[in-house]
């Protein structure tokens, strides 16, 4: 699906005749749409699990390469869809996860409807969140992008809107008519496209347990320096009182794989000063030592356990997470020891990655 995607999305950058993009779910693959392509993914949801079921297989049957050679076209095309000569509209009415928010998250609109699901759950199958996540969720306030990918908290479209990850929200019934109104859009121009998407935009409301609600607990412990103090603060928190919410974030938190805490804590801070390019740079060295299992199995365990026999009792390795030393993890972030590797080399383009703000 990532080669179709590309191939077409290439396609349509170049024609005079295209304005702009539209990236959506349907069962059926790319094709024109009068002044504006769809290009579609198959299935109800973008790359929810599926993608790293996938890389996983796709190691075990061959050498650790073919993964590699797989993830590296997923992070270019990542790459290509953020930097587009025109502008990209995602329209995301359904789960959106790992991959898919690669996809998605640095499109220049971003729309979702109340169908719309988000996470970044990777380190709790031994990965971490990647595709670019050390950008796009270094740029949420606070420490909001932590928490998300630490604990791999689920949000609906209204905390998308609220948070600064999506830029509009619009309802299910009306993406028909939304979409049919941009294929009919015949400028490049953003604020045109950002007019016609305002005039099928609905307000919103967070419910009262919304975890955006609760951005200054988050911020009060996600910013903390270590994986260890973090949790430390929430237990502190449970403990005067918000229990309930702060004892799932623990658990959710204590399932996961120390090392890829560990990993994503360091990548996510080390993101917020960096641009996509690098961020995905760096993505790609973390996986191929995760896909080469040159430190440990976390990837390979958690994915088996959790997401293909499915018995919940993965084994780390380290298992705790005061056995992952700093020095363990900066590993991660090194050249892979490889004759034939080298690091990621993304396209010479002539856009950085462009985002819409969101419309709150």
């Amino acid at each position: 699906m990532i080669s179709q995607i590309l191939r077409n999305f290439e396609v349509y950058e170049k024609d005079p005749m295209v304005k702009l993009l539209i990236l959506k779910v349907e069962k059926d693959f790319t094709k024109g749409l009068n002044s504006s392509v769809k290009i579609k993914g198959q299935g109800k949801a973008f790359c929810a699990g599926g993608d790293i079921i996938g890389l996983v297989f796709t190691v075990n049957e061959g050498h650790w390469s073919f993964g590699a050679s797989f993830y590296k076209k997923q992070l270019t095309l990542d790459y290509m869809l953020a930097t587009s000569r025109k502008p990209l509209v995602s329209l995301i009415n359904g789960v959106v996860m790992g991959g898919g928010a690669g996809l998605s998250m640095t499109s220049m609109f971003r729309v979702v409807t109340e169908n719309t699901v988000f996470a970044m759950p990777e380190a709790q199958i031994g990965f971490f969140p990647d595709v670019g996540a050390s950008y796009f969720l270094s740029r949420l306030p606070g420490s909001f992008g932590e928490y998300l990918g630490l604990t791999g908290g689920r949000l609906n479209g209204n905390e998308m809107l609220a948070c600064g990850l999506a830029t509009h929200f619009v309802l299910s019934k009306d993406l028909p008519v939304l979409e049919k109104a941009l294929s009919e859009v015949a400028s490049s121009d953003a604020s045109t496209i950002s007019r016609v998407i305002n005039g099928f935009s609905s307000k919103i409301s967070l419910k009262k347990d919304s975890a955006f609600r609760r951005l200054e607990t988050i911020n009060k412990c996600f910013s903390r320096k270590t994986v260890e103090e973090i949790l430390s603060m929430l237990e502190i928190e449970a403990a005067n009182g918000d229990n309930e919410w702060i004892i799932r974030v623990i658990s959710s938190m204590k399932s996961a794989s120390p090392t890829s805490l560990k990993i994503f804590l360091k990548s996510i801070r080390e993101g917020r000063t960096k641009e996509l390019n690098d961020c995905l740079s760096q993505d790609y060295t973390i996986a191929c030592h995760m896909i080469r299992r040159t430190f440990n199995h976390d990837m390979f365990e958690g994915t088996k356990a959790k997401l293909i026999e499915k018995d919940k009792q993965p084994k780390w390795e380290p298992s705790r997470l005061e056995l992952v030393s700093d020095e363990f993890v900066d590993q991660y972030f090194e050249e892979v020891d490889d004759a034939d590797w080298e690091y990621l080399q993304l396209p010479v383009r002539p856009n950085l990655a462009r985002t819409w703000e969101s419309k709150l």
